[in-house]
């Protein structure tokens, strides 16, 4: 076998309420568990965007989980039994909350203590969005189904937590947003719901960075540090152990994302 093919793919995922989202390099590929328990597969061609712009640090990140977002809607035009993670009547709920308090917030406390209130309610619908149905226990699938690929094991006995998991976003991306709030204020007496947009998206470009930043020089006690709040959030609250039949459908998921890439 020669060396391209034992190369191993570099894949990324999503929890979804009832399976799995898997993303390779140019495809994607789902598979959930239906209502009449048998298991729903399904894949496609990835969207992808060119240009200079992909190799702007701080834009390049943010044109990647664009891609990974436009993926949704054609998920769920193949597998319309697919249930999304905010797909759930308490999530929509958390979110209105979020958004009324977030503006609430924005009025009437200003300064550093304002904008960490607004960032730590922003994480509501997330935590919501966890702690009900089956969706911590996919986000376990998700891990043990590709560090499985990676470690060539047994997807039972991997371990539930990630290194390349999005949580690992959620602290440089506090810390980006709390300092690029406290440089608009500085600049803008009040600014505009486009500053607030703009600067929100710096924010997640810098987060991505880091997060990038981080899987390269992953054995450094700074990349550690920086990926300790992501694996207590996955250990804690993020993932739970999956059953059987739910790590069969992340092998599913998996067995459809190698076919297509191949």
């Amino acid at each position: 076998m020669s060396e391209q093919k034992k190369k191993k793919l570099r894949l990324g995922g999503m929890a979804l309420r009832n399976g799995l989202l898997v993303h390779g390099p140019t495809h994607w590929a789902a598979a959930v568990r239906r209502g009449d328990g048998t298991v729903g597969v399904a894949s496609g061609a990835k969207p992808h965007v060119d240009g200079a712009l992909t190799e702007v640090p701080g834009v390049r990140g943010v044109i990647r989980i664009g891609e990974a977002m436009a993926v949704i809607p054609l998920v769920k035009r193949a597998l319309p039994e697919a249930r999304l993670p905010w797909q759930d009547a308490s999530v929509a709920g958390a979110v209105a909350v979020a958004a009324v308090g977030g503006s609430l917030l924005r009025r009437r406390l200003k300064g550093p203590g304002g904008e960490a209130a607004i960032t730590a309610l922003s994480v509501l619908p997330s935590l919501v969005a966890l702690r009900g149905g089956d969706l911590a226990a996919y986000h376990g699938v998700e891990h043990k189904a590709i560090g499985a690929y990676e470690q060539d094991a047994d997807a039972r006995a991997a371990t539930k937590e990630h290194d390349r998991c999005g949580s690992h976003l959620m602290a440089p991306m506090i810390a980006a947003n709390l300092a690029g709030a406290a440089v608009l204020r500085r600049v803008l007496d009040r600014p505009s719901p486009a500053a607030n947009a703009a600067m929100q998206l710096a924010s997640l470009g810098a987060a991505v960075e880091v997060f990038a930043w981080s899987e390269r020089h992953a054995q450094t006690a700074t990349a550690r540090a920086l990926r300790r709040p992501g694996h207590e959030l996955q250990r804690v609250l993020g993932t739970r152990e999956p059953t059987d039949e739910q790590l069969a459908v992340g092998r599913a998921a998996l067995d459809e994302i190698l076919r297509v890439e191949d």
